[in-house]
């Protein structure tokens, strides 16, 4: 909601309350689609449940054309929204941890407080590793400070780096979004299970 505060369009009171009600819209939509179930999102990985390849990937592409079109009819300036920035060795283990994590628990951080918001005990046990994941990286951070910051990238986005107008490259992504969900219906198919 950066640009809306900048320009004065909102209070950072009202931005926080906005941010609530998101919160709250994106639980329910976790829950809806059947997120506090570790069985639904572990069938990811096996290839018998495409539910979160579909569901994140639709999120995904909303966001990119609704903050395309915003920026299109001048409501919203993309300079001011943040990016994060790019630590290409970090990400890289970053992401190897969380998806070992994803596969052997069965949750994403998101997720798992979803589970536990509806009382999904098996949940806590991965909230419980979640902290001290948490507890292990802040009291170790100077030992591994150097890796952490290791290949600074800045702040590029996909459409610089492969030197595409955005447009262009939503559209790209909007096709792979449609092939991927015809290879998750053909992984449905090709590995089915029973309903859990």
């Amino acid at each position: 909601m950066g640009p809306l505060i900048v320009n004065e369009i909102i209070s950072p009171n009202t931005n926080l309350f906005i941010a609530f009600l998101i919160g709250i819209g994106f639980g329910f939509a976790l829950e809806s689609s059947g997120f506090s179930s570790s069985r639904k999102l572990a069938g990811m990985f096996y290839g018998y449940d495409t539910t979160v390849l579909k569901v994140f990937f639709t999120a995904a592409l909303t966001a990119m054309l609704g903050l395309l079109f915003f920026s299109l009819f001048g409501w919203i300036d993309l300079d001011f929204v943040y990016i994060n920035p790019t630590y290409l060795t970090s990400a890289i283990l970053g992401g190897a941890i969380m998806g070992a994590g994803f596969i052997m628990g069965g949750f994403c951080p998101g997720t798992a407080f979803c589970a536990i918001s509806i009382g999904k005990l098996d949940a806590l046990a991965f909230i419980g590793g979640l902290v001290l994941g948490i507890l292990f990286f802040t009291e170790g951070y100077p030992m591994w400070e150097e890796i952490y910051k290791a290949n600074f990238l800045g702040t590029p986005t996909m459409n610089d780096i492969i030197d595409l107008p955005r447009g262009v490259f939503a559209l790209g992504m909007i096709l792979v979004a449609f092939a991927m969900f015809w290879v998750g219906e053909w992984a449905e198919k090709k590995f089915p299970r029973e309903e859990y």
